[in-house]
């Protein structure tokens, strides 16, 4: 098999990708469109889209000569199928399939959360391998939640968040606190100043049965606290001490939750060893600690991805492409892409 290239294209991020047969990454490109959306405190949809519309072109065409091939020398092309923002979908879907079409290639609609779930699996990122079956913890914007990864296609959900999503409850607490957007990673660095122990918000779900998650009220806390100050920018001192409290508070939760959820994936395969954190959330560096240290209590290996791989990336969905294509596992050009597209639906298997 030649070269599998990878569209990713699902939110803000136009990201493109070359890997070989065996996983490794012959070319990479990513362009954030941070600063097309930050004036708008999130993403906007078409204007995320008409950027997909206008990168994508060029930045395929350059990729492919930074690796010195051409689109008839590819094996596949794999592009993000859903869930996300339908219009940009619908760019990295139609440039894929017209690839596909003009060269005779294979094509593959890649679910984005099956793309995160196995990029554990890439050659070299974790000693020994990630065989099946594993744990997935998703934390990401838009998505939370636990996974018991048995195989390519095939994913049971053993819980999830019942509101908000640990990064977008992230994301709104760092707007209260006036960071901007994307405000996870300017929340973290402010939590490093601040004392996490002078607000004790609350730690919604923790200690209770099964892997659900919930941060509105948590996030509905923080606002009260922030409530209390006059107009303005609040004292950097106090909003460092909310931003510590509050990131304590979701690190404590995802860990209680991930604990819970380790038991529930030796229950169903006594052999599981590994749990995989994926996702933007899996960039916070107290929460990739606070994970290895329960996962090490529960005889757990963790795998947390590059800093580079835990966002929307290129790498995950032509490995995803490769993995499928190995199985002989191809999509029909007339896919839709879909908004929404479950880890656990049913039709990520194809039919016999």
């Amino acid at each position: 098999m030649g070269p599998v290239l990878g569209i990713e294209t699902s939110c803000d991020e136009t990201a493109t990708a070359l890997l070989d047969a065996d996983g490794r990454i012959l070319a990479e490109t990513v362009l954030s469109q941070t600063r097309e959306h930050a004036a708008f405190g999130g993403v906007v949809p078409e204007i995320a889209a008409r950027a997909h519309l206008h990168y994508l072109p060029d930045q395929v065409t350059a990729l492919l000569a930074q690796a010195g091939l051409g689109v008839r020398d590819l094996g596949g092309v794999a592009a993000s199928g859903g869930p996300g923002l339908i219009g940009g979908l619908i760019v990295g879907s139609l440039m894929a399939k017209g690839l596909a079409m003009a060269a005779a290639l294979p094509y593959v609609a890649v679910n984005h959360l099956e793309a995160h779930a196995l990029t554990a699996r890439l050659p070299g990122l974790m000693p020994g391998g990630a065989g099946f079956p594993y744990l997935l913890l998703l934390v990401s914007g838009g998505h939370c939640q636990c996974v018991a990864v048995e195989g390519v296609g095939r994913h049971v959900r053993l819980g999830g968040t019942v509101d908000d999503a640990a990064g977008e409850a992230f994301d709104k607490v760092a707007k209260l606190l006036g960071l901007g957007w994307p405000g996870g990673p300017a929340l973290e660095r402010l939590a490093a100043r601040g004392d996490p122990r002078r607000h004790d918000f609350p730690r919604p779900m923790l200690r209770r049965e099964g892997c659900d998650f919930s941060f509105s009220g948590l996030k509905t806390a923080v606002a009260q606290v922030v409530a209390r100050y006059p107009a303005g920018p609040l004292p950097q001192q106090d909003a460092a001490d909310i931003a510590a409290s509050f990131q304590a508070a979701v690190t404590e939760v995802l860990a209680d939750r991930a604990r819970h959820a380790m038991a529930m994936m030796r229950a169903r395969a006594p052999a599981a060893d590994l749990l995989v954190v994926a996702g933007g959330v899996a960039a916070n560096r107290a929460v990739r600690a606070a994970l290895e240290e329960a996962a090490a209590r529960a005889g757990f290996r963790l795998a947390a991805p590059p800093l580079r791989l835990c966002t929307d990336n290129a790498v995950m969905v032509a490995w995803t492409g490769i993995e499928r294509l190995r199985l002989g596992w191809t999509s029909p050009l007339d896919f839709a892409p879909r908004p929404r597209w479950p880890l656990d639906s049913a039709d990520l298997r194809p039919a016999a």
